[in-house]
């Protein structure tokens, strides 16, 4: 029988994986999110700017150019990780965020530094994997749903004897009954009937091995070579309609899916338009002393110096060359200075961008401008149980200088300090929602003052609480 597509199961193929956006386009999308620290947006604009321009040259040329990578320093908070988070999810690029202190911890036994390409590779191909399901969804749905069909109602087996003619009317009389079945399907109505399907049995979890020659994910390989140990063997189970659903939809996708291809394509865009964020790199610079064992910071540097500087990382979807990867590095640097790294992985983050403490008047911006601000979040939640929520602008300044007295007091952890603030202010309120009687409240200065006077009157409850 041939498969319906319903209109509603067309989807039209993703987009190209980056739009060709200005440095001034670029700078304007990462201020819907992001308040202030217009050097830094700058610095990463014309970092993905040089990209494109970079992929119009002559290939020989184009290998020779490295990408211009970029020390971030400043304080907790200030939006560091968020405009690396955000420049690339607005092209589409692989994004990892790691922590350089990690390889630094006394006994650490973890992965080596090669890993985080790795890592990367995996986040790109999970990517490209859910663009070809975005692709083939309409035509998996549909070979799900035959199939499906033929489980609630199995085709008749075909009669040798009698005459064409009450052949063809058994036929069209199985054809008619499928139709009616498919219409109550797709209406939900038989969500809750249970029927028994022949599913693969779940792959046992990859075995990972690390070694110093970076040998992992031996898992993967004895499941290639021996699929029928690993998860090659079916069993019956007894499912509701709806799950089996999910179920046959799964198993269409990935069949319909080319894996080799997908690999592919994942693999060239970790080389072409990968993201590193290497946060806390003022750890590894080597002068902090006095804290317990010291773990080679230098040693650290010195292994992830051939990842920055161009290498090729043997990954199990093929090598990977890291020469084109852009590299975000990050960091307080109170106790320890740029300087104070090597002097070759200095050369490799050429350009520096020094992010500005946050105040009272960005806090204020932070709540109420961007398109994801916090009050807006706390306005949605509340909305989903019928309660429609109402802050003040004096109520938005006294959340922000009250973050901004905080900050002062005990660390400052920048913007971070505003969600602790928001969500003791709403605390009274998120945990009665469902059950007020009100169903509009209206937050300004003296509710967020009554709320929080307990804790701001005693100045240990406040480093506590706040």
């Amino acid at each position: 029988m041939p498969i319906v597509l319903p209109e509603s199961f067309d989807r039209p193929a993703p987009a190209p994986p980056e739009t060709e956006l200005t440095p001034q386009e670029i700078v304007a999308e990462l201020d819907k999110y992001i308040i202030g620290q217009k050097a830094a947006k700058k610095a990463v604009a014309i970092a993905l700017r040089n990209r494109f321009r970079r992929r119009k040259l002559p290939p020989d040329l184009a290998d020779e150019i490295a990408p211009k990578n970029i020390l971030m320093i400043g304080p907790t908070g200030v939006g560091k990780t968020e405009i690396s988070r955000r420049l690339a999810k607005l092209t589409s690029s692989p994004f990892l965020k790691i922590e350089a202190s990690k390889f630094t911890e006394v006994g650490y036994v973890g992965r080596d530094v090669e890993s985080m390409i790795r890592d990367l590779v995996r986040i790109s191909v999970d990517m490209v994997k859910q663009e070809q399901v975005a692709v083939i969804e309409g035509k998996a749905r549909a070979a799900a749903e035959e199939r499906l069909l033929d489980v609630l109602l199995p085709p008749p087996p075909r009669r040798r004897e009698g005459t064409p003619g009450e052949a063809d009317e058994e036929e069209t009389q199985a054809g008619d009954t499928r139709e009616k079945l498919r219409a109550q399907l797709r209406a939900g109505l038989l969500d809750d009937r249970t029927v028994e399907l022949e599913v693969k049995e779940k792959t046992t979890p990859p075995l990972e091995v690390v070694s110093n020659s970076g040998v992992e994910e031996i898992g993967f390989q004895i499941q290639e070579l021996l699929p029928g140990l690993l998860g090659g063997r079916t069993k019956r189970r007894r499912v509701k309609v709806k799950e089996a659903r999910e179920i046959l939809l799964e198993e269409e996708e990935k069949r319909l899916v080319d894996m080799d291809q997908v690999a592919r394509l994942a693999v060239g865009r970790v080389e072409q338009s990968g993201i590193i964020f290497l946060d806390e790199v003022d750890k590894v610079a080597g002068r902090e002393s006095g804290r317990g064992p010291d773990v080679s910071r230098e040693g650290v540097q010195r292994d992830l110096l051939p990842i920055i500087e161009g290498t090729t990382v043997n990954t199990r979807f093929g090598l990977v060359r890291t020469d084109h990867i852009l590299f975000i590095g990050a960091g307080a640097f109170h106790v320890s200075k740029p300087s104070d790294l090597i002097p070759e992985l200095q050369g490799r983050f050429p350009i520096r961008v020094e992010l500005t403490p946050l105040g009272k008047d960005d806090f204020v911006r932070i709540l109420t401008e961007p398109e994801n601000a916090l009050i807006r979040q706390y306005e949605a939640l509340m909305s989903t149980e019928g309660v429609s929520v109402a802050f003040t602008p004096d109520a938005v300044d006294e959340i922000a200088d009250i973050a901004e007295k905080v900050n002062a007091d005990a660390e400052n952890i920048g913007a971070r300090r505003l969600h602790t603030v928001v969500e003791k202010v709403m605390e009274d309120i998120s945990f009665a929602a469902p059950d007020i009687a009100e169903r509009s409240i209206r937050i300004d200065r003296d509710y967020v003052r009554d709320h929080l006077k307990d804790v701001l009157v005693n100045q240990d409850l406040r480093r506590f609480i706040l």
